[in-house]
This record gives structure tokens, sequence and C-alpha cells, in this order.
């Protein structure tokens, strides 16, 4: 019996993984998440070791399938911090199905994208906590909520925060 190199599930099938001649062992319930019927949860956490196997089929994978878990922070967390040798990178990324359904733009109109620094244009306060982020912070390395054009998420005062992007501007 072949293991998933996945989750070690057993009854693991090769899949190819397209654009280019990749094959990874999967079980059923990976396979399904990698062709776009992924339910997140801690089922996934097994992608954390996956990721950096040295088999190149299983990194393009498991870097997919991180790709596809947007909601989660430690798969955000887990991808920030994953080095692929560019050519398996490229691999993974060409065969990438995920297109952005929104476009974040900051009170100017200006695109955000993940990565970017914003500077707050007014003071927020923070719910479910007495801090407020004052105007004038920069908010460096913010990610981009996937379903929701209207907010981003970033870390101020070292803790993460949800923010309206109408009260951001981006920063050169």
């Amino acid at each position: 019996m072949s293991a998933c190199v996945l989750c070690a599930a057993p009854d693991a099938q090769p899949v190819t993984l397209s654009p280019g001649a990749d094959v990874a062992l999967l079980c059923p319930v990976c396979a399904a998440a990698l062709s776009g019927d992924i339910i997140p949860g801690p089922r996934w956490r097994c992608l954390g070791d996956a990721v950096w196997s040295e088999d190149p089929g299983t990194q393009i994978a498991a870097w997919r399938l991180l790709q596809a878990l947007p909601g989660e922070a430690w798969a955000a967390d887990l991808l920030e911090t994953v080095y692929l040798d560019p050519e398996v990178l490229a691999r993974a990324m060409a065969g990438e199905s995920v297109v952005p359904a929104v476009e974040h733009r900051d009170v100017n109109g200006v695109r955000l994208a993940a990565g970017d620094t914003v500077t707050l244009i007014k003071d927020l306060p923070v719910k479910g906590s007495s801090m407020v982020a004052k105007r004038g912070t920069a908010v460096r390395g913010i990610r981009l909520v996937p379903d929701n054009a209207d907010q981003i998420e970033g870390r101020v005062n070292g803790q993460q925060i949800v923010i309206l992007c109408q009260y951001v501007k981006k920063s050169s």
C-alpha cells in the first residue's frame, strides 16, 4: 500500500501535476483538494512538513494547497518562510488556477498587493482590545483578505489586526 506524500493516508494514487510531468502520490482527499475542493481546517497542518520535502512533486502539491488556504494564518506564515527552488516555484505557480476575485484599493484608489506597506490615515480602535492604532502608523507586509475587497490584515504594535482599506494609503 502506498501512503499519501502530504498526509500519510493509505491508498494513495499517483497524480500528475499539470502543466508539467511532476507526479505526487496523493490520497483521494488531498487529490480532491488539489483540484479545488478544499475545506480549511486542522487536517492541512501536515503541509508544514510536506512543503519541505526533497521531492519536487510533493513540494508543488503542498505549495498549491497552502495557496488555497488564504484564510488560515498559519498557512500564510508558512508560505512566507518556505523556500522553493526557483524552477520548482515556477512550475508550482504555472499550474495555479486561483485568480484573485477581488481587488483591494486604498483610500486614494491605488491598488494594494500582498506585502505592501500602508499608512493609517486615522486613529483606529481595535475591537476586542483597549489598543488604538494611531494615525500615521506604518503597517508593513500586509495580507489581502481574499473574499473581501474592503479588508486587509497587518501587524500593528505586534498584534495582527484586520484593517479597512478606506483607512489606509499605500506608502512608497
